[in-house]
């Protein structure tokens, strides 16, 4: 008999940063007829969507649906609120800042871009104190990652709102939030942003495809005198249509679809609810970590992400070739790892629909792998992460008991 190897029998445990596995209750949303994106059903769903997804943002001023990716919404928050020549300050955070100001460049911005160490994460002091030093106040905007995908960085935006204040500074605060909206907790208008970038293929449970440019007063009003070249990306032309529940061009019409379920299923567990699942879940993957003897890449433990965590391998050892033999062995998928720290680590996503057994199978595949690697490790980090969910669980029943 000929041995059949094309089949890997069981689920992909995919375990990147997103995108994410898709609930099936979503996949059905869209897997549905398409509608008359013209008719009075789409303007039912596109309104559904529109206001639904102001609730996720935590904002009562519009939210534009652009049917990108996230780096779509990258551009479109820039195109819309800026000019040729502009200066904008951002901070190298890691991987995907340096992409946004690769960006900025390309689109003829200025970027003063602020030189970090990719395990610390951002400290707001060096935005105030580099706002500043703008004495003439040429700086038009700050643009910062909430999470930082790449490292595994949560940025305490309220604490750079509070830095820009301080410096008095006019500056637009524009957030990428790819990688933490609807996992963790995250408010627009409260936080004094002035535009939050957003994608649909992490927090959100959809496909890739769908991205946010959620907006606020201010940045509709520097948006009006913006000489940035737009079309596609262009505010106004979206704005005028959503009011009456349409686009300017045939939109994403199953995307739509399962968004408006994704929006009600979030709602349905309470996001409060959501979010804390997500830090029980990061909390458990750090003791994991711990329990093995290895690092997280984000030294700083004020700032560690709910969504991704980034594991440290010891010298010698390639985490490129740790996830091939993961992925040939126990079908499990990590995120790869960039820049000075390229292959040193790799990242495990705990985010989107995911739960503590999901979670379990996904450390227990890890520490096999790890150990087949030929990585050094303590045993018992898989057993030290349930341990805590355990008591975690344990404590919020007692609480509720009493």
């Amino acid at each position: 008999m000929v041995k059949n190897t094309s089949r890997v029998p069981g689920r992909h445990a995919l375990h990147i940063p997103g995108p994410t596995p898709v609930p099936d209750r979503i996949l059905r949303a869209i897997d549905t007829p398409i509608i008359d994106h013209r008719g009075p059903e789409f303007s039912k769903l596109a309104k559904r969507c529109l206001d639904g997804i102001k609730t996720i943002f935590k904002t009562t001023n519009p939210v534009i649906i652009y049917t990108a990716t996230g780096t779509g919404a990258w551009e479109g928050a820039l195109v819309n609120t800026l000019s040729p020549g502009d200066r904008v300050l951002m901070v190298e955070t890691g991987q995907f800042a340096n992409q946004w100001k690769t960006m900025a460049e390309r689109l003829g911005l200025k970027p003063e871009f602020i030189k970090t160490d990719w395990r610390q994460g951002l400290d707001p002091n060096v935005i105030e104190t580099a706002l500043r030093a703008d004495k003439n106040k040429e700086i038009k905007a700050v643009c910062v990652l909430h999470n930082e995908t790449s490292t595994g960085a949560l940025t305490p935006i309220a604490e750079v709102r509070k830095a820009i204040d301080a410096a008095g500074h006019p500056a637009l605060l524009m957030v990428d939030t790819i990688s933490s909206l609807a996992s963790a907790d995250y408010r627009h208008d409260e936080w004094g942003v002035d535009v939050t970038v957003g994608g649909s293929q992490k927090g959100l449970m959809l496909p890739p495809g769908m991205s946010f440019n959620a907006v606020s007063d201010k940045a509709l009003a520097v948006g009006k005198t913006s000489k940035m070249t737009k079309s596609f990306w262009a505010w106004d032309d979206m704005l005028n249509m959503n009011k009456v529940g349409y686009f300017p061009y045939t939109p994403a019409t199953p995307m739509l679809q399962g968004l408006a379920v994704a929006i009600d299923m979030l709602h349905e567990e309470g996001l409060d609810n959501v979010f804390a699942r997500h830090a029980r879940l990061a909390e458990a993957t750090r003791r994991a970590i711990g329990g093995w003897g290895l690092e997280n890449l984000n030294k700083n433990a004020s700032q560690y992400s709910p969504t991704l965590t980034a594991v440290m391998l010891p010298d010698g050892h390639n985490a490129d070739q740790f996830r091939a033999l993961a992925l040939e062995i126990f079908n499990i998928s990590y995120g790869a790892s960039f820049g000075a720290y390229a292959g040193k680590y790799f990242r495990i996503g705990h985010l989107g629909d995911i739960n503590d057994t999901m979670l379990m199978g996904g450390l227990a595949a890890t520490e096999m792998a790890l150990q087949l690697a030929g990585v050094p490790i303590k045993k018992g980090g898989a057993q030290a992460a349930m341990d805590y969910l355990v008591s975690a669980h344990g404590g919020a029943k007692k609480q509720a008991a009493e």
